[in-house]
C-alpha cells in the first residue's frame, strides 16, 4: 500500500515524513500512484553547494565524492549540514495507473519538490560532473509521490535555463503576493531584495515591480555583482553592503529608499543575514526568508531582541502557479532572461557556483 506523501518509502526512522527521514527506499519499482523519472540533471541548492565547496576548499573531486556518498547512504540528496537539497530534470519513464500528476511516459519534466524528500539513485558515479557547479549532469532514477509536484519543461526554452528558473520559482510568486497585499492596504510598498543579482533575487525584483512596488533596491555584496545587476534596470537602486553586517545593511537600505523597506526579501546563500534583514524593515513590514542558510531561531529571537514589529515569512518554495509565473517573467522581462543566461554562461565557462548572496 502506497502513501500519497511517501511514508511507505521511509526506511529510517519510521513514522516521519520523507523530508525528515535519514534514509529512503529508492528502489526503481513504483507503486500504483507513483511516477519514475530517468534523471538527466540535478540542481543543488545554492546553500548546500556553497557549504560543500567551502568544506572541501574548492576540490571538485571531493565535492563529487561527498554528494555520491550522501545519495548512496540516504537514498536521496539531502546535505546533512544545511538540510537542503535542490531539484532535478529528467524524462518520465513509468507512470502508475493511479498517479494524479497528469504526466505521461516521455514527458521531460522538472521536479518542483525538494531532493530532500525525493527517492533518488545515481548509476553513473556522476562521472560527467566536475564537482564545481550547482548543475550536476547524471544518470539514474527518481520517484515522485501522489502529492509531489512536477512541471513539463517548456519547448521554447533551453532545459538548463528552465531548470535554473524553476529551482527558484517560489520566490517571485510569493514576493508578488506580499507586495500586492501591502499595496491593498493603501500605499505601494518599498521593497529591498538582499541578493538582488542572484537567480531568485533578480526574479523577485521583477516580481515586486510587476506587483506594484513603489521603489526597489537590490542589495549585492561585491562590485562585480553591482556591475551585473545595475545595467539591467531591474532595481531602481543597486546598493553595496555585506548582508551579514546588520548596521551596514540597514544603512544601505535606508539610504536607497529614504527609510526602511516595507518588504524585505532575503535571497542569500550564506548564514548570518537574519538580523540585518529585520533591522532593514519598517514596523508593520514583512520579511521573506528564501535561503536555506537562514537560521529561523536567529530570526525569531533577533526580531524579539530588536523589538521589531515585523511579519516574518518562510518561503517554502510553493505557491500555486509559481512555475508558470516565473517562466512568464523570464519571457516578458528581457533583463531577467539576459541575467540568467549571463549567469549560466559564467558557470559554464568557470565551472563555479552562483555567488550572488
Amino acid at each position: 500500500m502506497t502513501s500519497p506523501i511517501g511514508l511507505h518509502r521511509v526506511l529510517e526512522p519510521k513514522g516521519v515524513l520523507p523530508q525528515a527521514a535519514l534514509r529512503l527506499d529508492n528502489s526503481a519499482q513504483i507503486g500504483q500512484d507513483e511516477v519514475r523519472i530517468s534523471v538527466e540533471r540535478l540542481n543543488l541548492d545554492a546553500a548546500s553547494f556553497r557549504q560543500l565547496e567551502t568544506k572541501h576548499a574548492g576540490d571538485g573531486d571531493a565535492v563529487r565524492a561527498e554528494v555520491l556518498d550522501i545519495i548512496g547512504a540516504r537514498g536521496k540528496m539531502q546535505n546533512p549540514v544545511t538540510g537542503s537539497g535542490g531539484m532535478l530534470i529528467g524524462t518520465v519513464e513509468a507512470v502508475g495507473p493511479q498517479s494524479p500528476l497528469g504526466l505521461s511516459v516521455g514527458d521531460r519534466v522538472a521536479t518542483l519538490v525538494s531532493l530532500t524528500l525525493t527517492p533518488l539513485a545515481v548509476t553513473d558515479g556522476l562521472k560527467r560532473w566536475d564537482g564545481r557547479s550547482e548543475q550536476v549532469p547524471c544518470e539514474g532514477h527518481a520517484v515522485l509521490f501522489a502529492r509531489s509536484i512536477a512541471a513539463v519543461l517548456p519547448a521554447d526554452l533551453d532545459p538548463e535555463l528552465s531548470l535554473a528558473v524553476m529551482d527558484v520559482c517560489g520566490a517571485p510568486a510569493l514576493t508578488a503576493r506580499v507586495v500586492r497585499q501591502h499595496a491593498e492596504r493603501g500605499n505601494a510598498p518599498t521593497v529591498a531584495v538582499i541578493g538582488g543579482a542572484g537567480k531568485s533575487g533578480s526574479l523577485s525584483l521583477a516580481a515586486a515591480r510587476a506587483a506594484g512596488a513603489a521603489r526597489t533596491v537590490g542589495i549585492v555584496p561585491v562590485e562585480r555583482e553591482r556591475a551585473l545587476l545595475e545595467p539591467t534596470g531591474l532595481a531602481d537602486v543597486v546598493a553595496l553592503a555585506d548582508a551579514r553586517d546588520p548596521v551596514a545593511l540597514a544603512a544601505a537600505v535606508s539610504a536607497a529608499l529614504g527609510g526602511p523597506a516595507d518588504v524585505t526579501v532575503v535571497c542569500v546563500d550564506v548564514p548570518g543575514c537574519e538580523h540585518g534583514a529585520i533591522l532593514s524593515t519598517a514596523d508593520g513590514g514583512t520579511v521573506i526568508f528564501f535561503s536555506m542558510a537562514t537560521s529561523f531561531a536567529a530570526a525569531a529571537l533577533g526580531a524579539e531582541g530588536l523589538a521589531a514589529d515585523v511579519t516574518m515569512l518562510v518561503g517554502n518554495g510553493y505557491v500555486p502557479g509559481h512555475a508558470a509565473y516565473a517562466l512568464g517573467l523570464l519571457r516578458s522581462v528581457p533583463a531577467v532572461r539576459e541575467l540568467f543566461e549571463s549567469r549560466l554562461r559564467q558557470e559554464s565557462s568557470s565551472a563555479g557556483p552562483d555567488t550572488a548572496h
